[in-house]
């Protein structure tokens, strides 16, 4: 464990503390990694303790993969647990990790991260929320979000990849079937987010598909806050774009905060949002050497 992290414990926040400002914010001091997790899910119930089998054969669960893929971030004081079930919590302290206990009450990742603020040390200004289904996120993914927050240019941070000419019409035929093939998002040339979409945005005429360099993003959750950004989420009142859509992110922008959107190199990413993807990150597990 690099120095500085935090030693596995587990500790509880009560929904009052979750709402509670921090004692001090020190935005662009030190940086926790905090990995949401929940137990209920309607596609896979228990998803985060799905078992998944790396390189060398040995089968260890999502979360604990997710965990070790935040570990493996440089620059990162703490990397926390955040969860509601006790099935979660004890998995996670058992494999070393810090958990906060946050409250069921929270509606998605961000609330979640919100609510585990309470138990960060007051000198760190920077959060992470790294899905608890996205093992395969590149460290340096990660590492430039936390980039373009230290610089002062932004407050929320989250990545996006730019679609190659097979990649949006992936999307736009996984649409056509009613099928959710990704989140896009629309950015402004100053580099924040206009809008983020379920639907394939912005529309493009069949004869300029394979225009190179066509501002067609697709989004990846992955996000990156300031101390004060985050605690200020918690505050706000839903939105009714977020809930049309089922995107928190859009909470942020219909209450008139820039969300900056850092254009990260192609990779090869999976989520595991469905039993049938588990194969898939296997393989992709196995490809990588991961053990």
């Amino acid at each position: 464990m690099p120095a500085g992290r935090s030693a596995s414990s587990t500790y509880m926040i009560s929904c009052a503390s979750a709402r509670s400002d921090p004692v001090t914010n020190l935005d662009g001091g030190r940086v926790a990694i905090v990995i949401p997790a929940r137990y209920a899910s309607t596609r896979f119930p228990a998803k985060p303790l799905s078992p998944l089998r790396g390189a060398t054969g040995e089968t260890k669960p999502l979360i604990r993969r997710s965990w070790e893929a935040a570990m493996a971030v440089p620059g990162v004081d703490h990397v926390i647990v955040a969860t509601d079930d006790a099935r979660i919590a004890d998995a996670a302290a058992a494999f070393g990790a810090t958990v906060a206990m946050t409250p069921d009450s929270c509606a998605n990742g961000t609330e979640r991260c919100a609510a585990a603020l309470a138990g960060l040390p007051d000198d760190v200004g920077i959060v992470v929320n790294l899905q608890g289904d996205a093992p395969l996120t590149p460290p340096e993914m990660v590492t430039g979000l936390i980039s373009r927050l230290r610089s002062g240019e932004a407050t929320v941070a989250t990545p996006a990849l730019r679609c190659a000419p097979d990649l949006y019409r992936r999307l736009v035929a996984d649409s056509r079937e009613g099928r959710v093939g990704g989140t896009t998002v629309v950015v402004s040339a100053a580099g924040n987010a206009l809008y983020f979409s379920k639907r394939v945005i912005p529309y493009v005429p069949e004869d300029r598909v394979d225009e190179a360099g066509l501002p067609v993003f697709l989004h990846v959750g992955v996000y990156g806050y300031t101390r004060t950004a985050l605690s200020a989420y918690a505050a706000l009142p839903v939105s009714t774009l977020e809930t049309l859509e089922g995107l928190e992110q859009l909470r942020f922008l219909d209450a008139g905060h820039p969300v900056a959107v850092v254009e990260a190199a192609a990779a090869d990413l999976w989520e595991l949002n469905n039993p049938s993807d588990t194969a898939v990150i296997e393989a992709m597990l196995a490809a990588r050497g991961i053990a």
